[in-house]
């Protein structure tokens, strides 16, 4: 059984008293969780990060944040270092998600950067990628996620994919109640896959890079669809939403990974 990265991102929600009850909650049912099967995440607003490192250090649950400044530190008034968010020993960074491109027009050039300083400072990025409905329909999915892909390989070689994870997230899905289609998903986890690992020149080196590349999806993933979206080939965790709010629709989607 290969290892399951089951990851929350909870936006711009909650309070001191929502996130001390959500890690009473969530240490107390996912306790049984064994780490070397699943991989467990919640990525939160930075001002409750202190929160993440006091409450769960020395538990099964791991942390880190929704974004994160592309450059190293200097006059940029309201942004937040790599170096600062790894200093609440944090696992996880969100980048390029698409309400964060929409709201403001991140450039695939910034959000390579984001990875990087992500990447100098022993964190693990969680890269997304996805296509509209638009370009869906036209037949346009794998050409925007490939070019979403390429910035990267092109600023910082294919290498920089190594112990990243990369979240499949239809932009068509995200709080729409409309997840991928098992086949969807499988199909465009496996494109990913196969396009990075088709970027090295040995075949040993495509096979090592593609067993170290993860790729999740996310996009209204549930308590309900979890379980066979986990159970693909080459869908390697999930990035929750809505559900990442709930202890126990979360824990459920957690236990989901585990059995898988």
């Amino acid at each position: 059984m290969s290892k399951k990265f089951i990851i929350g991102n909870l936006k711009m929600n909650g309070s001191i008293a929502f996130y001390n009850e959500l890690f009473t909650n969530l240490k107390e049912q996912l306790r049984s969780i064994d780490p070397n099967n699943v991989d467990i995440g919640l990525c939160l607003p930075y001002p409750y990060l202190f929160l993440a490192k006091n409450s769960l250090s020395n538990t099964n649950i791991k942390w880190g944040s929704q974004n994160v400044a592309k450059d190293k530190r200097g006059a940029f008034t309201g942004e937040v270092s790599a170096e600062m968010i790894l200093e609440f020993e944090s696992k996880y960074v969100i980048i390029g998600h698409s309400e964060r491109n929409t709201a403001y027009c991140e450039s695939d050039q910034n959000i390579a950067e984001k990875f990087l300083r992500v990447k100098e400072n022993g964190m693990c990025p969680v890269l997304c990628v996805g296509e509209t409905l638009i370009e869906r329909e036209a037949g346009m999915e794998k050409k925007v996620v490939r070019s979403q892909l390429e910035t990267l390989i092109e600023k910082h070689g294919t290498n920089i994919f190594e112990n990243s994870i990369i979240a499949y997230e239809p932009i068509w899905a995200i709080g729409s109640d409309m997840a991928a289609s098992p086949d969807q998903a499988q199909n465009m986890c496996a494109f990913i896959k196969e396009f990075i690992g088709g970027n090295l020149g040995s075949k040993t080196g495509q096979k090592t890079l593609k067993k170290l590349i993860k790729v999740i999806y996310g996009g209204s993933v549930n308590d309900k669809n979890a379980l066979q979206l986990l159970s693909l080939e080459d869908v390697d965790g999930a990035l929750i939403g809505r559900c990442s709010l709930d202890a126990k629709k979360f824990s459920d989607i957690c236990h989901s990974a585990h059995r898988n």
